[in-house]
């Protein structure tokens, strides 16, 4: 690896961490399993500077968070799978910490419960639109499929959000 790819690893995808981090947490639900794909991501992304065409660094970066968001909950699926033997009872800790229990009652909260219970897919086009603030193409291109579709899940996000939403506010008057 020369020196240049090491500049520009610095220059070009460094700041972008902090969104790969958020897409990454969206996706695991995990802070820590969220932590562990970022870094993961970066690697590879590190590894493969110097193949990286002249695209958006951002768009490539939250790409390779994706599918290693991907690779990572499909392989702890398989590995539950494996281990869980029919008629076999497990207990299965609860992710939220008590921070996490006690911030439920506030709006961030709401909508971040309204938005994990969404499909993994719709999700994720979500959280690229709304929080990462990425065009419809670059949502495209990280996704890797057409424009349409990714309007298609972002509007049957935005309409299963509002009715989770506006359920719960129905309920609370």
């Amino acid at each position: 690896m020369s020196q240049s790819d090491v500049g520009q690893f610095e220059t070009k995808v460094l700041p972008y961490l902090d969104d790969a981090y958020t897409l990454a947490r969206y996706l695991m639900r995990d802070e820590h399993d969220a932590q562990d794909v970022v870094q993961d991501a970066a690697l590879r992304a590190f590894r493969h500077i110097a193949s990286r065409r002249d695209e958006d660094a951002r768009a490539w970066l939250l790409a390779i968070v994706r599918n290693c968001c991907y690779t990572w909950l499909n392989a702890r699926q398989a590995d539950r799978a494996r281990r869980a033997e029919p008629g076999a009872e497990f207990d299965v800790a609860d992710p939220r910490g008590a921070d996490e229990l006690a911030m439920r009652t506030s709006e961030q909260a709401r909508v971040e419960s309204a938005l994990a219970r969404l499909p993994l897919e719709l999700r994720e086009v979500v959280v690229l639109r709304e929080l990462e603030e990425l065009s419809y193409r670059e949502i495209s291109d990280i996704v890797g499929v057409p424009m349409g579709t990714v309007m298609s899940r972002l509007s049957r996000a935005r309409a299963r959000l509002a009715a989770m939403l506006g359920a719960r506010a129905e309920e609370a008057n």
